[in-house]
């Protein structure tokens, strides 16, 4: 059985449902046909809602500030132009605090990059993005690619990137969720959004069971499109061009539009793009 986190954003999707008008009794019965064990639901929709109506009987939960919080890749700066990532040497390229992004050089080798376009090329479908409304997956219109997801450490290549990635970002292995590889032909775009999941919808809990709130996502590029294509951050006024090998990764300390996190997949205009993206969660991922 897997363990069933508490987190802060569980805890904001409680005191939201209250403030809409929702009896304890019938936010009780949503997390439980979400699957939350009944007593866990029942501590958790207790300890919150006593503190928010008053916070001096509550039982002293806080939210961690953003500063003290741990985050993958909290240490990378740009004065540090290289980073041992135990099989492989990784350049920064750029860094930037807020929004936090860091793009990365020389992540992946083209063998790496061209082994895994084959080994996914055969289970690609049309990418779905997740329904917060009720925890399922869904085809969007505002993406427009076509994708599948590995197993974690489903192949040779697939271990060693994980493996890489969580020295890198000093990130437990086990917080990471499968690679999800992800091809854009001509045309082809996903709009600005945000990767973290929002704590007012009612789909959220179901999602959280699994490890938890998402915190990074890290976008690697296995091919450099002819034309188009880039990462681009609405907020910060960035565009990240993909380049093989390279990787873009930016993290969001709370599910919150203030971390300035917006991004997006520009429209490949020229060729095709080809990429690997992998989230972090707070917690262990099953």
């Amino acid at each position: 059985m897997s363990t069933q986190f508490v987190t802060p954003e569980l805890r904001e999707w409680i005191v939201s449902q209250a403030a809409a008008g929702h009896t304890p009794e019938v936010v009780l019965e949503a997390m439980k046909a979400s699957g939350w064990d009944e007593s866990i639901a029942m501590d958790a929709l207790e300890t919150t809602l006593r503190e928010h109506l008053d916070p001096a009987t509550g039982d002293g939960y806080a939210e961690p500030e953003a500063a003290q919080r741990p985050m993958p890749g909290r240490s990378i700066s740009a004065a540090t132009p290289q980073v041992a990532a135990g099989d492989r040497d990784v350049a920064v390229l750029m860094a930037m605090s807020h929004p936090r992004v860091v793009v990365f050089g020389d992540l992946l080798s083209a063998a790496e990059c061209e082994e895994l376009i084959a080994l996914a090329g055969a289970r690609l479908s049309r990418s779905e993005t997740v329904e917060t409304r009720t925890g399922a997956s869904e085809v969007n219109e505002a993406r427009t690619s076509e994708g599948m997801f590995f197993l974690p450490a489903e192949f040779a290549v697939c271990a060693r990137l994980e493996a890489r990635l969580a020295r890198l970002l000093d990130w437990p292995l086990e917080n990471g969720e499968g690679l999800q590889i992800l091809r854009y032909r001509p045309g082809a775009q996903y709009r600005p959004h945000y990767d973290y999941f929002d704590p007012e919808e009612p789909g959220t809990p179901t999602i959280l069971k699994r490890g938890g709130q998402r915190v990074a996502s890290i976008v690697c590029y296995l091919n450099t499109p002819a034309a188009g294509g880039a990462t681009v951050f609405p907020d910060a006024g960035l565009e990240v061009a993909p380049v093989r090998g390279n990787a873009v990764f930016f993290s969001y300390d709370r599910p919150h539009p203030a971390t300035r996190s917006l991004h997006g997949g520009a429209p490949v205009t020229a060729g095709e793009k080809w990429v690997a993206t992998k989230w972090m969660r707070e917690g262990r991922f099953e």
